[in-house]
C-alpha cells in the first residue's frame, strides 16, 4: 500500500508546481463544427449518403435544391465568428455532382469556404471530365457484377477497415442495378493531382482530386442505400470526409438466434400446401415433426469451431420434458449438456404456448376469443410469469445457464400482432416485472422500432429466409414456390394479389433452387442489415439445424461474403440479445438529443457539451487522448496510462461519451 501512495503524492506535488505556472495567452485557431452539409438534388446517390449518416449517427443538415424555400449557400450560411475565432459551421460537404448550383455565386462561396477551412467535399455521381481531374470515360454503362479493387492509398487511409475486392451486385439478368463510368486520371499538374481509390482493371471509379487547396472525393458510379457495395464503402466515405473525426460510430453486428431448441417444429405438408396445427383446413392432416438429434448438436459444435462463430440457442424446456415423459430420457438434452459451454442459451418460455389472446381457430384466419361481455380473453399474468420462470428453473436444474433478464416468447406472442391482436396483452407488463425481464425479443418485420413493454424494452429480430416448418432444401423450395409463384404456376397467388409487396417468380427447381436462388438472395439481405450499424439480431429455428441442416449454407455465404472483404480489424460483433438491446437504446437516445449537442474541433482538440448526460457516440483517430479532466487529469492520465480514448475498431477509436468532454485528436493520416 505504501508504494502506490508515495507515487501518487509525488505526482500531485509535480502537478501542483505545473498548475502554478503562468499560462501564455494565444489567439484561438479556426473552429470546425462537427456537422456535415448535404446538398441534395433528390437523387439516390446523395440519399444513400444521408442514410449512412443516419445509420452511424453523424449530425448532418440536408439542403434540397428542389425546395424553393431552401437557404442560399453563401458565406453567412457556411461560416461566422465565435469568440473572435472564425467558425466553419460544417466539417464536410456532400454534393450530387461537382457543381450542382444554377447560381454560380453559391459554388464560389462553397469553394472559398472549403479553401479557407480545409473542408472536404464528396461529389456523389460525376461524369468524368477535366474539371475533376479525369479523362473522358473508357467505359459508360452497367457495372453489375464488376469486381473492383481498393488501392494501397485507400486501404492505408479511410478504407483501412477493408482488405479485399469490393464486388458489385448482379441481382438479375437484363436489369441494370448500377450504371457508371470508368476513366483514367489526367497527369499531375502544378498543384493538381488525382489519387485513385477504387479501380477496375486499372481504370478509376472513385478517387480524390486535389487542387487549389481543395480535396474532392469523386464517384463515377450510381448508388443506392440498399446496395452491398455502397454500404461496404460508405463508412470509408464518412471517414475520409471528416478526416476520421466525427460524432457517431460504426460497427458490424451479426447475432443468430435459434428458436425452439428442445421442441419439435411442425413440418410443411407439400401435398396440401399447409402446416398441421397452423393453417391446414383438414384437422386430420399430419406430418412428421422436425427435431434436432445429438448428431446435429455435434455438427453445430464443429461448424462453430471452424467458422469462429457462436449461435444463440433459445430453448423450451417443456419440449424435453415431453420427450422424457414419453421415452424415459432425452438424448438431445444430454448432447447439449455435454456441450453447454459451446453455445449461448436464452429463455424461450417453457412450453412455447401463445401468450397473447386466446385464439379461435374455428374461423380462418383465426381471431381473438371474446367473453360474454365482448372483451378479449387474454393469457393471464400468472400464466405468462410461470412460462418465464418455470423454463428458468428447468434449465438451472439441468445445468444450463443464461442471462435471465432476456426472453423471447413463442411466436413473439403477447406482443401486438396485426390484424388479429392490435395491442399487447395487457397482462404482459406485470409478468415481465414479476420475472425481472428487461429485454423482450420482437419480430422486426412486424415491429421494427425498439419500444417499452413495462420495465422491459423490445429487441426487434430479423427473420431469416429459412422457414420454421422445413427440414430439407426440397421442403424449403416447395413452400417458397407456393408463396412466391402465380396460381398458373401452381402457387398460392399471394404474389398476384399483393404486387406492391410481393414479386412473382418462376418456380424454383427443388434440387437447386435453395442453393442457387434462396441462399444468395437472403445472404444479400442479411449483409445489408449487417452493414447498417444495426444491432438487431437475426433468428431461425432448430428445424434448420436438423435433417438437411439448411441453415449452414446460408450462414457460410454471409460469413464468407463479409470476411472476404473486411479486414481483421473489423470483426463481426456477435453478442447477446441484451447487449444488442442496450446498443439500440443508446442509438435511440443519441438520435433524441443530437440537435442539442455542441461539438467542434479547434486547436487540435474536440470539445463536446450538451445532451443532458445522454451518451454521445464519437469516432476519432488512433492516438486520441481523453483530456476532459483538464491539466491535472490529463497529466495523471498520461503518467498512469489511463487517458487513451475509445475502443479500437476498423482502424479507428470510437466510444460513447457523456457530459462535457475534451479529446486531444491523434495524428490523422486520412
Amino acid at each position: 500500500m505504501k508504494g502506490p501512495v508515495r507515487r501518487t503524492l509525488s505526482v500531485l506535488a509535480l502537478t501542483a508546481g505545473l498548475v502554478a505556472l503562468p499560462q501564455t495567452a494565444h489567439a484561438a485557431g479556426p473552429r470546425i463544427d462537427l456537422k456535415v452539409l448535404v446538398v441534395s438534388d433528390g437523387g439516390p446517390s446523395v440519399q444513400a449518403m444521408v442514410e449512412q449518416f443516419k445509420a452511424e449517427g453523424v449530425p448532418h443538415r440536408v439542403v434540397n435544391l428542389n425546395d424553393g424555400s431552401r437557404p442560399v449557400i453563401d458565406t453567412a450560411f457556411l461560416q461566422d465568428t465565435v469568440q473572435g475565432a472564425p467558425r466553419a459551421k460544417f466539417q464536410a460537404v456532400v454534393l450530387p455532382n461537382s457543381d450542382p448550383f444554377q447560381n454560380k455565386a453559391e459554388m464560389d462561396a462553397l469553394v472559398a469556404f472549403e479553401q479557407q477551412f480545409g473542408i472536404r467535399q464528396l461529389s456523389a455521381y460525376v461524369y468524368p471530365n477535366a474539371a475533376v481531374g479525369l479523362n473522358t470515360p473508357t467505359h459508360a454503362g452497367p457495372m453489375d457484377g464488376f469486381s473492383t479493387q481498393l488501392t494501397t492509398a485507400a486501404k492505408a487511409g479511410a478504407f483501412r477497415y477493408l482488405k479485399g475486392p469490393v464486388p458489385f451486385e448482379d441481382l438479375a439478368p437484363n436489369v441494370t442495378e448500377t450504371y457508371g463510368y470508368l476513366s483514367t486520371p489526367l497527369p499531375d499538374g502544378q498543384g493538381t493531382r488525382f489519387e485513385p481509390y477504387l479501380t477496375k482493371d486499372g481504370a478509376t471509379l472513385a478517387g480524390v482530386y486535389t487542387r487549389e487547396n481543395r480535396s474532392e472525393m469523386v464517384l463515377t458510379f450510381s448508388a443506392n442505400a440498399n446496395q452491398t457495395q455502397f454500404r461496404t464503402l460508405a463508412h470509408g466515405f464518412v471517414t475520409w470526409l471528416t478526416k476520421g473525426v466525427h460524432l457517431g460510430l460504426n460497427r458490424q453486428y451479426f447475432s443468430v438466434h435459434v428458436d425452439d431448441v428442445f421442441s419439435a417444429d411442425s413440418r410443411w405438408n407439400a401435398a396440401e400446401n399447409c402446416t398441421p396445427g397452423e393453417d391446414c383446413a383438414e384437422p386430420s392432416t399430419t406430418t412428421q415433426p422436425i427435431r434436432m438429434t445429438p448428431a446435429d448438436v455435434t455438427y453445430a459444435v464443429n461448424w462453430q469451431n471452424q467458422r469462429g462463430f457462436k449461435l444463440d440457442m433459445y430453448f423450451n424446456g417443456g419440449g424435453s420434458k415431453d420427450v422424457v415423459q414419453q421415452n424415459g430420457s432425452d438424448p438431445l438434452l444430454t448432447a447439449f449438456q455435454q456441450n453447454k459451454a459451446r453455445f449461448r442459451f436464452s429463455n424461450h418460455t417453457l412450453d412455447h404456448t401463445y401468450l397473447g389472446c386466446e385464439q379461435d381457430y374455428t374461423v380462418r384466419p383465426w381471431v381473438c376469443k371474446k367473453n360474454a361481455q365482448g372483451e378479449t380473453v387474454w393469457a393471464t399474468r400468472s400464466y405468462i410469469r410461470s412460462q418465464f420462470n418455470d423454463n428458468r428453473s428447468w434449465a438451472l436444474l439441468k445445468g444450463i445457464s443464461s442471462e435471465w433478464d432476456e426472453v423471447v416468447t413463442g411466436e413473439h406472442s403477447g406482443l401486438k400482432l396485426l390484424p388479429q391482436q392490435p395491442q399487447d396483452n395487457p397482462n404482459l407488463i406485470g409478468a415481465v416485472a414479476d420475472a425481472g425481464v428487461k429485454w423482450l425479443g420482437s419480430d422486426a418485420s412486424r415491429d421494427f422500432d425498439q419500444r417499452p413493454v413495462g420495465q422491459a424494452l423490445t429487441v426487434p429480430r430479423y427473420p431469416m429466409a429459412n422457414y420454421f416448418n422445413v427440414g430439407t432444401a426440397a421442403e424449403m423450395v416447395d413452400e417458397y414456390n407456393w408463396i412466391y409463384t402465380s396460381r398458373a404456376d401452381g402457387g398460392s397467388g399471394i404474389c398476384e394479389d399483393n404486387p406492391q409487396t410481393v414479386t412473382c417468380i418462376e418456380p424454383l427447381d427443388p434440387a437447386t433452387g435453395y442453393e442457387q436462388h434462396i441462399v444468395p438472395l437472403d445472404a444479400r439481405i442479411t449483409l445489408t442489415h449487417i452493414l447498417r450499424n444495426d444491432p438487431r439480431p437475426h433468428y431461425v429455428h432448430q428445424s434448420n439445424l436438423a435433417e438437411g441442416r439448411i441453415l449452414y449454407p446460408l450462414l457460410d455465404r454471409v460469413l464468407n461474403g463479409y470476411r472476404t472483404v473486411f479486414a481483421d480489424n473489423s470483426p463481426l460483433i456477435e453478442q447477446r440479445m441484451r447487449d444488442n438491446g442496450a446498443e439500440l437504446k443508446r442509438q435511440a437516445g443519441w438520435n433524441g438529443v443530437k440537435n442539442d449537442v455542441t461539438a467542434y474541433w479547434q486547436d487540435g482538440k474536440v470539445h463536446i457539451t450538451g445532451g443532458g448526460g445522454t451518451p454521445v457516440p464519437v469516432t476519432m483517430p488512433e492516438g486520441t487522448k481523453n483530456s476532459s479532466g483538464g491539466l491535472l487529469g490529463g497529466l495523471l492520465g498520461g503518467l498512469l496510462g489511463t487517458d487513451t480514448f475509445g475502443v479500437q475498431y476498423g482502424g479507428e477509436r470510437s466510444d460513447y461519451q457523456a457530459g462535457t468532454v475534451t479529446l486531444t485528436v491523434g495524428a490523422t493520416t486520412i
